[in-house]
């Protein structure tokens, strides 16, 4: 019988991580390891404190911390976050509320392997404060976006987008809540695509 060349993937986190625990349960829920070959082989987090760490660990997943702050530039910090997620071998890299602009360096690096959610139907909205923005402008909906990313930002190509209708009464708080729960159907959705894919 023919091996599935394994698919690792590694997921950059800030906080909590609610998209990278979807993912997680996604994958296991979904048994892509047997489907795919793949597997979430580490979470990483530039915040030694973000409570997202501690459910991958209960998940049996690999954790590392590389601290900003102990890095005097960008590019320096890029480097180090680079070579801890290349000694996972990643398929696939997975921004998953991952607080950080990237340098154009890195980015290269992992072209075509590394994905973004972003809480907007890009191509509005890119950026920070989307929430508002949306209901500033009026809108009649709102929703979120899987991309890949590029070098310039929220403007890769989108894999998967879902809407959400804005509500009379919506604050940035509540629209906010109901895109999360979107997020963490087509984020998982959007990744196994890609799995599927073989790419």
């Amino acid at each position: 019988m023919s091996q599935i060349a394994p698919q690792n993937i590694v997921i950059l986190i800030s906080g909590g991580g609610s998209n990278m625990a979807a993912i997680v349960k996604a994958a296991e829920q979904g048994g892509w390891q047997q489907r795919y070959g793949a597997r979430i082989a580490a979470v990483i987090s530039n915040k030694a404190d973000a409570k997202g760490l501690l459910f991958a660990q209960q998940h049996g997943i690999a954790t590392a911390v590389v601290d900003h702050k102990a890095y005097a530039s960008r590019e320096e910090f890029d480097a180090e976050l680079a070579r801890v997620i290349d000694g996972f071998d990643p398929k696939l890299v997975v921004l998953a509320g991952f607080m950080r602009i990237l340098t154009p360096g890195f980015v290269d690096h992992y072209v075509g392997r590394m994905v973004n959610i972003h809480p907007s139907l890009l191509p509005a909205f890119p950026g920070l404060h989307t929430h508002q923005r949306a209901i500033d402008y009026g809108c009649k909906f709102a929703g979120v976006t899987v991309h890949r990313v590029t070098a310039e930002l929220d403007h890769g190509e989108f894999l998967d987008q879902a809407v959400v209708p804005l509500l009379p009464d919506d604050t940035a708080d509540t629209l906010a809540a109901r895109v999360l729960t979107q997020e963490h159907i087509i984020y998982p959705r959007a990744v196994e695509q890609l799995l599927a894919a073989g790419r």
